[in-house]
């Protein structure tokens, strides 16, 4: 067996959340390891040869071999097929040939590639599950309860934690739950709960919150899971109480659909600023904020979620009282 770790993610590196999420993590842990990376990255993602060559830098600067590879996004079910198939390819080379110790899978569709890694030369499988992915795709209105994706992804589910020989999960309340579902009663599943956070070299408190005017802010994405319309309206009573506040939104690719809502809702653009901002930059936007907010749904899978954007709101001091 070897030492070297295969990582891989089917979120891309490119993006916000695999830059915090990913890189940030394997960054710490790369002095002394032999790290093998794998992610997907989405096409106009790739097509930003500046961002692509910086990153490429960040993560060579780390000691990190970056094997990217491409997402494919419709139609969905044969898409995401198509690309576990060309990622097992990929990832079972990339094992045999660095004698790979440990694989590392982030969420479910890494984890049948990892899944395929294990069989194939025998590395133990952490399988970094980050949600209940399944039940995720239901409530957020991806796919329709009850269907046969849903069914297919759950009887993977039960497959991925009984083949794992670690499981990181984000909260107690998922670990609870997971043992009650999948434990036998006499051994309890192998589980580490570990909490999504901030890399506080790069989120601190570099100033006090902003005062004047009082800027509400959200950092992420707004479809799905994420109720965007009761932000919104949050938003609205702010102004009942601060006729001068303002609302900053940052996000990397939603912008028309924050705009229609905006319309829709009738308030006022001119106070509201939407905007992309890379990785580096969340932090000083974070800054001009006088608050933050995350509204989600409150449904069953919020149980296993542990927002990133609350700690790096926390990390950059706007929790502190502004009055």
């Amino acid at each position: 067996m070897g030492r070297g770790i295969l990582y891989i993610s089917y979120d891309g590196m490119l993006e916000p959340l695999g830059q915090s999420q990913v890189l940030a993590y394997l960054e710490k842990l790369a002095p002394g390891r032999s790290i093998q990376l794998i992610s997907f990255e989405k096409p106009n993602d790739w097509a930003d040869r500046e961002r692509r060559k910086a990153v490429a830098r960040r993560i060579a600067g780390a000691g990190i071999s970056w094997h990217p590879m491409r997402y494919h996004k419709s139609p969905s079910a044969p898409a995401t097929a198509y690309d576990i198939a060309a990622g097992t390819v990929r990832a079972v080379a990339i094992a045999k040939a660095n004698r790979i110790g440990i694989v590392h899978a982030r969420s479910y569709v890494a984890g049948v590639m990892a899944l395929a890694v294990k069989r194939m030369t025998g590395a133990p499988f952490l399988f970094d599950m980050r949600g209940l992915w399944a039940d995720e795709r239901v409530e957020g209105g991806v796919w329709p309860a009850g269907s046969a994706l849903y069914r297919g992804a759950k009887a993977v589910e039960r497959r991925l934690f009984a083949a794992a020989d670690h499981i990181v999960t984000l909260t107690h309340a998922s670990e609870a739950e997971l043992q009650r579902i999948f434990g036998n009663g006499t051994c309890a599943l192998p589980i580490s709960v570990i909490p999504t956070c901030a890399d506080l070299e790069r989120f601190t408190i570099a100033t006090e919150p902003q005062r004047d005017p009082f800027v509400l802010g959200y950092v992420g994405s707004v479809e799905n899971w994420y109720l965007l319309d009761e932000m919104l309206q949050a938003y609205r009573i702010v102004r009942d109480f601060t006729p001068s506040a303002q609302l900053l939104i940052i996000n990397h690719s939603e912008h028309e659909v924050i705009r229609a809502r905006l319309r829709a809702l009738e308030i006022d653009e001119s106070r509201v600023e939407v905007l992309a901002a890379e990785h580096r930059d969340v932090p000083a936007q974070i800054t001009r904020m006088s608050a933050g907010m995350a509204f989600y749904k409150p449904t069953y899978s919020r149980i296993a979620c542990a927002p990133t954007k609350l700690a790096e709101y926390l990390s950059c001091g706007i929790f502190r009282r502004t009055d």
